[in-house]
């Protein structure tokens, strides 16, 4: 469980060219009090109804070790009660990669910090200018490979779309951040927020947001290349926030409040339908030109968790009724089996029976189940 705590920008050098940080956390208090903090992380653990896990403190919304030392040790040890109590288990906070040095690690480390999560954005120095970042790639290779050697769990955040990006920048810097190995990843589609410099410029012609398609296609092609390299994903899309969603808000770009959940159903269509062919491949339909229709010799039956039932069927089953008309089936049967990992897909058609996961490997698997 994170137990978030929002610091409204301090610390931070400058505002980047996106950013309204009114508008993602929300229209906070500048300063965080003793009374609200405690507040804040009581009602989070008693939120929990019982349920036992880990949980963390996290600082976001700034640049922490940014802020005056003294700041930093005021927050810190607002949080030392928790974790000698043993209802906090750690604490995290988010930065820049230029806020990372060692004596700054150092003081972290001994202060209970555990995770430590960096605002990268992009890998690339040409998009990373473009959006004023005021950093460098280096700046985050070297930030990472700090807090490593000192012992932290990191994450990067990451952002599609931004100025100066395309396709092919944004899978470059997807293969630098595996390169990385951090222990997570945040990715989110460049918005167009009021009262931003990024608002003026799409007012001018001069800045073009992605459409909601292609940044799904973007981050679809990431949450895959980063699941099979062993590297979690824990966050798509930005966190929905009460002022996010007033009218005016977002002046442009691909904001969807469920952005993971659409992610997710367009890789369950790709794997449901390179199932679908792989099973065409090995003879195991029969082409009806009657009926100019395709069906499978013993019918088309799709297995996975129950936990990715509705990404895989998705919004009023589009993905269902897509994958009919793609291949003119007449039907498609599902199960929910708990016994199958998350992210997998199974096919029985006719005599073969494949499996794919978010990888997009295909492999036979056993009709014995």
């Amino acid at each position: 469980m994170i137990i978030p705590l929002f610091l409204m920008n301090r610390g931070c050098p400058h505002r980047c060219l996106f950013c309204n940080e009114r508008l993602t956390a929300g229209n906070r208090p500048e300063r965080i009090t003793d009374a609200a903090f405690i507040e804040t992380v009581r009602a989070h653990l008693s939120g929990t109804g019982g349920r036992s896990g880990p949980a963390e403190i996290a600082f976001y919304g700034g640049t922490f070790t940014g802020m005056e030392r003294e700041e930093q040790r005021r927050l810190l040890e607002m949080a030392l009660p928790f974790l000698r109590e043993g209802t906090v288990n750690g604490i995290r906070i988010s930065t820049r990669p230029d806020g990372i040095d060692a004596e700054c690690l150092d003081f972290l480390r001994c202060s209970g910090v555990t995770t430590v999560e960096v605002g990268a954005q992009s890998l690339d120095d040409d998009v990373l200018l473009l959006s004023r970042r005021g950093h460098t790639a280096t700046d985050t290779v070297r930030a990472l490979l700090l807090l490593k050697e000192r012992g932290f769990k990191t994450g990067l955040h990451l952002m599609a779309g931004l100025p100066g990006d395309c396709p092919d920048r944004f899978s470059e810097t997807i293969v630098r951040t595996i390169a990385l190995r951090p222990d997570m990843v945040r990715i989110h589609p460049t918005l167009v927020l009021r009262d931003t410099p990024l608002a003026d410029a799409f007012r001018e012609g001069d800045y073009l947001p992605l459409g909601l398609v292609q940044a799904i296609d973007l981050c679809k092609n990431a949450l895959r290349a980063l699941t099979v390299a062993g590297i979690p994903v824990i966050r798509l899309g930005l966190q929905t926030t009460r002022e996010l969603e007033e009218p005016g808000a977002v002046v442009a770009g691909p904001f969807h409040p469920a952005f993971r959940t659409l992610v997710e159903t367009a890789l369950f269509l790709e794997m449901g339908a390179a199932l679908i062919e792989a099973a065409r491949l090995g003879n195991d339909f029969t082409v009806v030109h009657s009926a100019e229709s395709c069906t499978g010799r013993m019918g088309i039956h799709f297995a996975l968790s129950p936990a990715d039932l509705s990404n895989f069927c998705g919004c009023r089953r589009e993905n269902i009724l897509a994958l009919k008309r793609r291949f003119h089936l007449e039907q498609i049967h599902i199960t929910s089996d708990p016994s199958l990992p998350r992210h997998t897909l199974v096919l029985t058609a006719g005599k073969r029976r494949l499996k794919t996961d978010w990888s997009g490997q295909i492999a036979p698997c056993s009709l014995s189940r």
